[in-house]
């Protein structure tokens, strides 16, 4: 966070409504946090400035985006000296299929979600891409049976 702040109860309440409905107005906002609405913005505009809340953003449906088939990959690499992992990071962060990146401590050293159109796009990326990189030792799919949580 850029400035620290406490957050006492009502910040958390803030925070929380913001989570599930962050188009909500700051009128409705104060009345769920029993406030008026000029503390309640300055509470949010504080928020913001600390850097506690960092963006607001529109969640697309993957299937609208034309990306229905979502893929948990694991990607062990053998090379893993400073330059490789930057080189590794740049591409895996290029590619318009990965929409989260993460890397890891230990085995697997990264973590992939990648959404495509269906199975023969996850299998035309794979190939002609993710299997290709100089450094990539193994990669292991994992097929979304159904999503039942996601906080983003």
């Amino acid at each position: 966070m850029g400035n620290e702040v406490t957050l006492d109860a009502v910040d958390r309440d803030i925070l929380f409504h913001l989570r599930r409905n962050g188009r909500m107005s700051n009128r409705e906002l104060a009345q769920l946090v029993g406030l008026t609405p000029p503390p309640c913005l300055r509470r949010v505009k504080r928020l913001e400035d600390a850097g506690v809340i960092t963006g607001y953003r529109a969640v697309i449906s993957p299937e609208a985006e034309g990306r229905g088939l979502e893929v948990l990959v694991d990607v062990e690499v053998y090379a893993t000296d400073k330059k490789s992992v930057l080189e590794m990071e740049a591409i895996l962060a290029s590619y318009e299929e990965v929409v989260e990146c993460r890397r890891m401590f230990g085995r697997p050293e990264y973590f992939l979600r990648v959404a495509v159109p269906d199975h023969a796009a996850y299998e035309a990326f794979l190939m002609r891409k993710l299997t290709g990189l100089p450094s990539v030792l193994r990669v292991e799919s994992k097929l979304t049976m159904r999503t039942f949580k996601n906080e983003g």
